[in-house]
């Protein structure tokens, strides 16, 4: 098993970008970063199963939109996928993206997409205490994160979750 130092710069901000888009984006259940693939999953859940045909129109709204906004800023995207599991009456949407094209516009575009088709069904963990000036903190810290991942390219695969109003990470 390999060692971590507490100075580790490419842990820190793998830790760092996972907390700060789980406390901005309580719409975000868990996320896991995969270094092999250098891409990030985002889960969400929702309160009981969308149809197939929802799912489907869903996703295509999703790639589309993501599609588009890439296309206005240029860039080039490697992995873009968007997967659906349940459990009981839960559903996992899963949406997987590369971290070199990932961006804070983005994940808010997606989570915007999210909350206007499933509307109260989206779970999401509010913390009312959250002002606005540390939700803009937030943002900062994320867009500075990728920024760093993209560069120094983490070599550790980490997963962060909610639990009773805590966010958590995790090496894998």
């Amino acid at each position: 098993m390999p060692k971590y130092r507490q100075d580790d710069e490419q842990v820190s901000d793998g830790v760092n970008l996972l907390i700060s888009i789980l406390v901005r984006y309580p719409e975000i259940g868990t996320i896991n970063f995969d270094p092999t693939n250098e891409s990030l999953k985002l889960t969400f859940m929702l309160s009981g199963i969308p149809s197939q045909s929802e799912f489907h129109s869903t996703k295509q709204l999703i790639l589309n939109s993501v599609g588009a906004y890439h296309e206005l800023e240029g860039l080039n995207v490697q992995i873009t996928d968007l997967q659906m599991s349940t459990y009981e009456q839960v559903a996992m949407l899963n949406i997987i993206r590369d971290v070199a094209t990932l961006s804070k516009s983005e994940i808010a575009l997606i989570i915007a997409l999210l909350r206007d088709k499933f509307k109260d069904r989206l779970v999401a963990d509010h913390n009312d205490s959250m002002l606005e000036e540390d939700l803009l903190v937030q943002e900062e810290l994320i867009d500075n994160m990728l920024a760093n991942i993209k560069k120094h390219h983490a070599a550790h695969g980490l997963i962060g979750i909610r639990e009773d109003g805590r966010v958590l990470v995790f090496n894998k």
